[in-house]
């Protein structure tokens, strides 16, 4: 295949590095953290939502990796979105995208802060979120082979932490310590499922968040030196985060009673403490801040990508694709500072009510995206009954978890305002005159993909 207009120059990614680069972008403070409120909301029947989203996210990356072994495109998710239906789907995949996570990063910089004031509490928060905003943009500066470093780096800690607390919550399970503790094993249906199927369903968003980033992977594909490969590493990626997730709840939920949980600790942290072990707090908040910033840079990492690929086709300034000296577009990257102070501002000033239903509501604008890649792949890629299979399935389990949210309280609200930010970037495309018939696709795009 010739060199095809979008396609990276560099390609020197061994499918492995970016398993790993995967695993690194994916754990963060949505496992670490945000499957608290998971059990909160599930009990122990929280290990079925969680591999309904392993399911899930195995179509989704796969369908992305099939779509690159096909054609490696510097947009990924969006570039194939254009390729499927026309410029505008690629428009508002690519915008959706980076105002989702433009929203979550003020989240995710409040958070990293938090964790830190662990250590140092007299210090307010908006100094230790400009301090990690600045170091992701210079990790952001030594472009895409910089960030796979990193977050190789990044996903051995994290990988270690919690195999760390897999051997220590197995040596306590079977008494290696001196301190007693009841294990709670659930052994009847309503033990698993302490709540109803409703509010079960509804927890079904909070596992996807544990996740979200596989996206980011999909956007470093590209620099795979054999792009054929992108769907072995989705398998290896995927296969390893949901042993990773499943083999330490299932030892947290064990270990302590699913309604002793709290949403302000992390599970195994909670699972720990009653065992008065030195150092494991400290242990564990560094991985808690290593893996926010991890993924905090995979998101900085994937909006500069994405609104770069914005410029070059037109669905945003073209001095956004303005190439310097820099890795990054010098204003792109003035852009990415903006964004983030904004965010870090939204994230401290807002009541946390508030807040917390526009991150939920950054979280659906991503499973969106999501829906997206399945029905751009099941146009792309040849329609074998297998496949179209995989794709609808995929799509369903996703729906599932968007409608999830109407049953919820917390979420509820979210999912609206997901729905005002989509209907107003659609509304900028309409303004824009983006909807004509030279933008639809034609059977010569199709065509590119039918050798996989």
């Amino acid at each position: 295949m010739s060199n095809p207009k979008g396609k990276t120059s560099e390609k020197n990614l061994k499918w492995w590095q970016l398993s790993l680069f995967g695993v690194g972008c994916t754990i963060g403070t949505g496992f670490f953290l945000g499957s608290s409120i998971a059990i909160i909301k599930s009990g122990p029947a929280v290990l079925f939502l969680f591999i309904i989203a392993a399911i899930g996210t195995y179509l989704v990356f796969d369908a992305l990796a099939r779509m690159t072994a096909a054609e490696p495109l510097e947009g990924a998710f969006r570039s194939y979105a254009k390729k499927a239906y026309g410029s505008w789907a690629g428009f508002c995949s690519g915008w959706v995208y980076w105002s989702s996570e433009m929203l979550i990063m003020g989240s995710q910089l409040t958070a990293l802060s938090i964790f830190t004031r662990f250590w140092f509490p007299n210090i307010p928060l908006w100094i230790f979120a400009c301090v990690y905003a600045t170091l992701g943009l210079i990790v952001i500066l030594f472009g895409a082979k910089g960030v796979n470093r990193f977050e190789n780096i990044f996903a051995l800690v994290k990988i270690s932490a919690i195999v760390m607390f897999i051997v220590i919550a197995i040596a306590a399970i079977m008494g290696l310590f001196d301190v007693t503790k009841s294990i709670y094993v659930p052994n009847t249906m309503a033990k698993i499922f302490p709540h109803s199927s409703i509010q079960v369903w509804s927890a079904l968003i909070l596992a996807f968040y544990a996740f979200g980033g596989v996206e980011v992977t999909g956007l470093m594909a590209a620099q795979l030196k054999n792009p054929k490969e992108a769907p072995k590493a989705g398998k290896v990626m995927v296969f390893l985060i949901t042993t990773i997730y499943l083999i330490s709840i299932t030892l947290a939920v064990i270990m302590v009673k699913w309604n002793n949980f709290s949403v302000e600790e992390s599970p195994f942290v909670t699972a720990l403490k009653n065992y008065h072990l030195p150092y494991v707090e400290h242990i564990f908040n560094a991985a808690l801040i290593i893996a926010g910033f991890s993924t905090m840079v995979a998101a900085l990492y994937g909006v500069t990508t994405v609104l770069v690929t914005l410029a070059k086709d037109g669905d945003a300034p073209p001095l956004f694709a303005k190439k310097g000296k820099l890795k990054v577009p010098l204003p792109t990257f003035i852009l990415s500072i903006i964004g983030l102070i904004s965010s870090i501002v939204l994230a401290l000033i807002m009541p946390d009510t508030i807040y917390e239903y526009i991150t939920t509501a950054a979280g659906l604008m991503l499973l969106y995206n999501w829906f997206f890649i399945l029905l751009s792949a099941k146009r792309l890629l040849p329609g074998t009954l297998l496949k179209n299979i995989k794709y609808i399935s995929g799509m369903v389990i996703i729906l599932l978890a968007i409608s999830g949210t109407l049953f919820s309280s917390s979420s509820r609200p979210g999912f609206f305002i997901s729905i005002g930010f989509v209907g107003t970037i659609v509304l900028v495309l309409f303004i824009k005159g983006r909807f004509n018939k030279k933008d639809k696709p034609t059977s010569d795009n199709s065509s590119l993909f039918k050798k996989i």
